[in-house]
């Protein structure tokens, strides 16, 4: 698979964060479809202030180093990664020159799917994590803001077979989430790859 290079560096403060609009190319057809029928989803409770709820999303993790990864009272188990992911993992290190073990796939079945504000800070994925995010499917609008300064906030357009990369103190200073919306809209499969110490 060629790579491909296209990249646009966002221009906010306290963070690194790329952007390549059409990473995987004419692959990405493919891989959403191999992904969204193949892989086994499950929807998790999560704990808020107290309160249970099902997870508004469906959710897989894959490994290889069989290290569990855990965020909001939730301890998720690796499986192994299928060819797709392995596939998609090499051509994303290829390019960021940094080797993932691990990926958490997210599921949005539909525009009230969502993922509320929050930051990859936990402490499995060391202090200055990287997080390389590969959308496919539906575009949804990835929101950002600044968690000292609230009034800095950032919103873009995830499009279907794009990367998102966050690295360096990015984690420390942004929340970040993909929100509901009224709209109709159609299936989206997020495959975020991380190292997880």
């Amino acid at each position: 698979m060629a790579l491909f290079s296209e990249k646009i560096v966002l221009d906010l403060p306290d963070c690194d964060i790329s952007y390549y609009p059409n990473f995987l190319k004419e692959e990405a057809n493919s891989y959403f479809k191999a992904v969204r029928d193949g892989i086994p989803w499950q929807q998790d409770e999560i704990t808020i202030f107290g309160k249970t709820y099902l997870q508004p999303r469906l959710t897989a993790l894959y490994g290889n180093n069989g290290k569990t990864y855990s965020y909001s009272n939730i301890t998720m188990k690796p499986l192994d990664f299928t060819p797709e992911l392995l596939t998609i993992k090499s051509t994303i290190e290829k390019e960021v020159g940094t080797e993932f073990s691990t990926c958490l796939l997210n599921y949005y079945r539909d525009g009230k799917d969502s993922n509320g504000w929050h930051s990859d800070d936990e402490k499995e994925l060391g202090k200055n994590p990287i997080i390389a995010s590969i959308s496919l499917g539906a575009e949804r609008f990835f929101h950002l803001r600044h968690k000292k300064n609230k009034t800095i906030k950032h919103k873009m357009l995830l499009e279907h077979g794009s990367l998102l990369l966050m690295k360096g103190e990015t984690q420390h200073h942004w929340h970040h989430q993909i929100a509901k919306t009224a709209k109709k809209i159609g299936e989206r499969v997020n495959l975020t790859f991380r190292i997880i110490k």
